[in-house]
């Protein structure tokens, strides 16, 4: 009995701090999509586009891992399939952005660029470094290990890209690291989905 007690109340620890840090995580990212989305229309950028959908996928996933945290594996494994989907139209998004930059050219602004990819990336590395303790608890938790991670790579490269538009005084660097980014988003959606859907054949 003493130790069903102990089991049930570790369980419990272990839900508390991980809503902890899901309710964290969630407000940064919220607020690191408005800032910047803004800073995305200003400076005409599909990289700090894909920037800032990637932050709103993040910040609606991890309003559903808060869901799903006192719940059965079953629900944390149709809720990260519903995450692996988001994360595709995020993609499909930039990806549709990326065509109109192609046919309605332009160069982006750089300082702006640069600035808020900066201000983003400190954002997510404390979202990472939030995160870090929870990626191998379960699939809800790993599925949103994922998400941060990628914001991390997402960051750098539009910091990159805002430094190329810069040096060559094009456009392009803003395109190829957008479709980057829609790469990158593809491979995480698939392996999300992948991953759920595993748990999903598991528990059948």
């Amino acid at each position: 009995m003493s130790g069903c007690c102990n089991s049930s109340c570790a369980a419990d620890a272990l839900r508390q701090r991980q809503k902890g840090t899901l309710q964290i995580v969630l407000a940064i990212n919220a607020v690191m999509f408005v800032v910047v989305a803004v800073a995305a229309f200003y400076a005409n950028s599909s990289a700090l586009l894909a920037d800032s959908l990637d932050n709103l996928g993040d910040a609606l996933t991890y309003a559903l891992s808060l869901y799903v945290v006192s719940r059965s594996a079953r629900a944390k494994a149709r809720v990260a399939l519903f995450k692996g989907l988001l994360i595709f139209i995020a993609a499909c998004v930039v990806a549709g952005q990326i065509i109109y930059k192609l046919m309605v050219p332009g160069t982006p602004v750089f300082e702006i660029m640069g600035t808020f990819s900066l201000i983003a990336l400190a954002a997510n590395s404390v979202c990472l470094y939030l995160l870090w303790r929870h990626r191998h608890e379960d699939v809800n938790m790993s599925s949103v290990w994922e998400c941060s991670r990628n914001d991390i790579a997402t960051n750098l490269s539009v910091f990159v890209a805002a430094g190329a538009v810069w040096l060559t005084g094009s456009g392009w660097p803003d395109i190829i690291v957008a479709l980057g980014l829609v790469v990158l988003l593809l491979r995480s959606s698939l392996r999300v989905l992948s991953s759920a859907t595993a748990e999903l054949r598991r528990d059948h």
